[in-house]
Order: C-alpha cells, then structure tokens, then sequence
C-alpha cells in the first residue's frame, strides 16, 4: 500500500516555538519573552473591537479597503499597493508560495527571523543562510549568497533578536545588488520603534523589485489579533493577492488595526516610554557585566560568556518568576532576548540579573 507523503521539504521544518508565557509552579510571571507591548492595545482600538462584536456573523471585507486606506494616509502610502495579512508572517509566506519553489533559494541571515527558513521550505525553495558581521547584517555578504538561483533576498531592519540595523544608503546598495530575478523583503515588524524611519517606503516606490512587510502585533499592541500588512510595486500586490484567502482577516481584527494606526498619540507614547526603558534596561545589565548591541526595536539582547551561563541565568529568572526567550534557535545561544516591558518589569529583571551574577543561584 503506498504511503502518503507529504510534499519535499515539508519535513525538514522545524516548528516554530513562540515565547513561553508560564513556569510550572511559579506565580506572579512577568513575561518578557515575546516582544508584546506591556501597555496593550490602545483605548481606542479595545473600543472599535467592542463595538465590533456586534457584527461577528457577518463576512469581513475580501479588500479591507477601510484598513488599507487607514494605513495609506498615516504613513503617506498609496492604498493600491498595500496587502493585508495574518500578521507580517502571512505576506512572508506568501512571497515565498508566489515567487520561490524548487530549485529557488531564498537567501537570509544567520540571526534573521525563523519563519523566513520555514516559508521557504514550505513553498520548497532551498534557503541560504548568510553570515552577518558582529550581530550586524552585512551586505556584502548577502550579495555574495546570491546567485541566478535567487528569487527571493529577506532582511529585518531593525533585526529580531539582534536588535541591531542598518542605514537607509547600504539598503539601497543592497537593493542594486541582488540579481535581477529577485526581490528584496524589507521586514519592518520594529520599524515604528525608529523615530523618523519609514521601513523603506520610499524605496518600494522608488523601485519594482523591493517590498516592504510591517505588523500590528508590536508597537500597536495587537499581537493577539494577528494584523500584518505589505506594501509593494502594483505588479506584486496582484500576484500576492491572488494567493490570498479573500477572508482571511475577522471584522474585529481589522477594527481594532483601523482603530489602532488612528491613535498617533497612543503610538507615540508608546514609542517614547519603549525608548526610555530600553535604554536603562541596557545600562543597568551593563552595570552587572552583561553587554548588549544599541538595540532600536523594543527588546535588549543581552550576552553572556556562553551557553552555559546563558542558560543558567535562564533558569535563574524563570524560578524568580521572569520569562525572556532563549535564542540558541536563532545562531545565539550564549545570549537571551530580553523584551523592554514597563518600568517595573525592567527593574525587575535588571535586579534578578544582577543576583545571578553576584553568585545567586
């Protein structure tokens, strides 16, 4: 009897394991493990969605126009070229069903996001890891992974879990660069976190082989609700959008994403507190030996001597009740990512940080 198999590379993923979010037997968690807002959603987006509920029987829009037009005039964009998702992950993953397969390879960084190596191998392109410098991603190296197999090239700037970025002038040579069968992803799930920074909008429309993907799950608040979008030449959006469930986002969802990219004060407030806390949190492990890159997205990646202290001081928070993510998964397994949360969440972890390294385990 034949077996069912499933299709060549499907088996070669590795699931995606989020942050933890509970110790067995430890109450009182904190959990900075996942990126998340520590203030939620704004009041107003909490009130779109109550509002929402009412009409949870009815279909959502197959075009989430209104969304899409919201998106467009906050941020500057024309609405035609914004596609809308199940998170960022979902326009990821499109791009890859829609312009890689066998026989392409998809070409990422060594600490670049997991789901870029599993979207690959899901549409079954080969993925192709490149070498960053010092926790930082290097062009140079990514131009010299490329080759006539290339379809498509995925950078996150600011990067998950480095933190770390790169300038607008060595994005643009990048984009120069790659060969001419391939695009260039520009995943700006941390971007609102960059003052003045506009994930490269302008390069998506200063070129047809550059996209852009950006999320509400962070600055926004809006993690449960899985809203993502991209923004991209005209030409791609058709393609994309064809491979898109026509109600693949909820009522509530795009209510509380419309609601949500509304309140620039909200933003803005949480932008500047994500700054402050960030830049103590950095200062205060540094005071008990544990450095860090300048982090511009809203989390600290904080480096130990090696795995083993790494893990050590990991379990060494979690018994005092503070989760953050191991990131071995991620080429880095003598660090931890540290999401910045509220002022009394980082000094909390600062503290138990500093315990560990004086000796207490």
């Amino acid at each position: 009897m034949a077996k069912i198999v499933p299709q060549p590379g499907i088996m070669d993923i590795a699931l995606y394991e989020g942050g933890k979010s509970k110790v067995d037997g430890v109450s009182n968690i904190v959990k900075l493990s996942s990126n998340e807002n520590p203030f939620g959603p704004s009041e107003a987006a909490q009130e779109a969605v109550r509002r929402a509920v009412h009409e949870m029987h009815r279909y959502p829009s197959t075009d989430h126009t209104p969304l899409r037009t919201a998106i467009a005039e906050v941020h500057g964009l024309n609405a035609d070229n914004i596609i809308c998702g199940v998170g960022s992950d979902e326009i990821i993953h499109f791009l890859c069903q829609a312009y890689a397969g066998p026989g392409d390879e998809v070409v990422h960084t060594e600490h670049g996001f997991a789901m870029y190596k599993i979207s690959a191998k899901a549409a079954g392109a080969t993925p192709v890891e490149v070498k960053e410098t010092e926790r930082v991603t290097d062009v140079d190296a990514i131009l010299a992974g490329c080759t006539k197999k290339t379809k498509l090239v995925f950078i996150a700037n600011p990067n998950n879990p480095t933190g770390t970025m790169i300038g607008m002038a060595e994005i643009e040579r990048l984009a120069e660069g790659i060969p001419p069968q391939a695009i260039l992803v520009l995943d700006g799930a941390y971007a609102e976190y960059v003052e003045g920074y506009d994930g490269g909008a302008k390069l998506v429309e200063a070129r047809d082989n550059v996209v852009m993907t950006r999320t509400f799950s962070k600055l926004y608040g809006l993690g449960g609700m899985r809203v993502g979008w991209g923004y991209a030449p005209k030409d791609i959006i058709d393609v994309l959008n064809r491979i898109r469930g026509p109600f693949n986002l909820s009522n509530v969802a795009l209510a509380a994403a419309e609601a949500a990219v509304k309140d620039a004060a909200y933003v803005e407030k949480c932008r500047a507190e994500n700054t402050r806390m960030r830049t103590w949190l950095a200062e205060a492990l540094m005071e008990h030996g544990v450095p860090s890159d300048t982090s511009t997205a809203n989390f600290i990646l904080a480096r130990f001597a090696d795995q083993e202290e790494a893990e050590a001081c990991d379990l060494f928070l979690q018994k005092n009740g503070i989760i953050v993510r191991r990131v071995g998964g991620y080429n880095l397994p003598a660090a931890l990512r540290i999401t910045v949360g509220d002022e009394a969440s980082c000094r909390r972890v600062a503290h138990t940080v500093g315990l560990f390294k004086a000796g207490e385990r």
